[in-house]
């Protein structure tokens, strides 16, 4: 993977209260913990990946971009074609028989530009994310990763994502994922495998990895901000749970969900360093 530089423009942000109450428990031994990242381990301006909308400031800024790379037309226009170009996929992948399709975005900018160069795109793409969904580690992160890694504890990722995701540790935390200690069987990105959460197929590839290391389900904690995506999918495969409800943007509790309504997190926490007394 080329390394491709840090935004021009880093975005301090904070995590917003969300009140949601706190408490359960998890039972031990615990022996490994997933992560979502995206409103779990980093704060999304939008509370996701790839899904934020444009405010003035964000418009102003894509209209300095785009003219910076010589590209014609409104930033409207762009975000028109780019939104087009992804429905575009998802319709192929659902009569495929996806339900959940995941689209590679530098290929989909590589479409809508017309370039071939893709360092040159996957650049562009990255700055245009930046730009409309920036991103900053939740408070602990670094302290919460290092204390899991010291304690020995087996740790992965299961996370709605695209090629830029692991830059984020690399620029914030100082290392990539795998010098973090994620483990690199255990690390799912949902462009590598062209479905999203809440597919089950994300799980059952990473609960069967887990099963080949002698892991038992109930010794596997998942960390996740959103019911229908992390929460319910995590259960079933049998691992516990932890509702993260540390920023209003990504709380995600999907009441209008029967299935959601009915699954309840064996732990709620507003603060990543609040996993470190259950493990």
């Amino acid at each position: 993977m080329v390394e491709l530089r840090a935004p021009r423009h880093i975005h301090y942000l904070e995590p917003i209260q969300s009140l949601h109450p706190t408490g359960g428990r998890l039972v031990k031994p615990i022996r490994a913990i997933l992560f979502d990242i995206y409103g779990t381990l980093f704060i999304s301006d939008s509370g996701d990946v790839g899904t934020a909308q444009k405010n003035a400031q964000s418009a102003s800024l894509l209209g300095d971009l785009c003219r910076h790379h010589g590209i014609d037309g409104s930033p409207d226009q762009l975000a028109q074609r780019l939104f087009q170009s992804i429905l575009a996929m998802h319709e192929r992948k659902k009569k495929a028989g996806i339900a959940y399709p995941e689209i590679e975005i530098d290929k989909i900018w590589q479409s809508v530009l017309g370039w071939q160069d893709r360092n040159q795109t996957r650049e562009f793409a990255l700055e245009y994310e930046w730009t409309v969904n920036p991103s900053y580690p939740m408070p602990g992160l670094d302290e919460t990763l290092r204390t899991i890694r010291q304690r020995g504890l087996v740790m992965g990722i299961i996370s709605n994502a695209q090629f830029f995701t692991p830059l984020l540790f690399k620029w914030f935390v100082g290392a990539f994922p795998i010098e973090l200690g994620f483990a690199p069987d255990l690390t799912i990105y949902s462009y590598q495998c062209g479905e999203a959460k809440p597919s089950a197929i994300l799980f059952h590839r990473c609960a069967s990895r887990l099963k080949d290391m002698g892991f038992p389900p109930a010794s596997i904690v998942y960390v996740g901000n959103d019911m229908q995506n992390d929460i319910v999918p995590a259960a079933k495969v049998g691992w516990q749970t932890t509702l993260f409800a540390g920023d209003q943007r990504s709380l995600r509790l999907r009441i209008e969900s029967e299935e959601c309504r009915m699954t309840q997190p064996d732990l709620v926490i507003s603060d990543l360093r609040q996993l470190l007394d259950w493990i």
